[in-house]
């Protein structure tokens, strides 16, 4: 491996300790103002994420154009907010929602989620002038 691709796997694992860490904070918080009968701090975390990486994708639009990885995308998008962001405690929490008798609350989840992320990469996209 070549300098290049060593320090882009230190970038991927800092940015994986940052995003991490912060998926935590971020998410262990409003579970704890919300309350644990919906999962609003995966939610908050998933949407979060997206506005960012939409910004961020907005910054990087000829290295994501090019389908290059800059060092900074990968610190912050593949590192960070690939830690930061989850499917799998999506995928869990609504099944444990559906499976739990709740079916409303579950698809209640899935269009949220995917509505807001989309949505929210959009306006991060957006307000960085990706769309200009």
């Amino acid at each position: 491996m070549d300098e290049l691709g060593s320090l882009h796997i230190v970038a991927v694992f800092i940015g994986g300790a940052v995003g991490g860490a912060a998926r935590f904070a971020v998410s262990g918080f409003i579970e704890r103002l919300t309350g644990a009968g919906f999962p609003w701090g995966t939610l908050a975390v998933n949407v979060s994420g997206s506005a960012l990486v939409g910004a961020l994708a907005a910054l990087f639009i000829t290295e994501v154009a090019a389908g290059s990885h800059a060092l900074p995308w990968t610190l912050m998008v593949i590192g960070m907010l690939g830690s930061y962001t989850t499917v799998s405690s999506f995928s869990l929490q609504t099944l444990v929602l559906a499976r739990g008798g709740r079916p409303a609350a579950a698809l209640a989840n899935v269009l949220a989620s995917l509505g807001l992320c989309l949505a929210a990469a959009a306006a991060g996209f957006w307000l960085l002038g990706g769309f200009a």
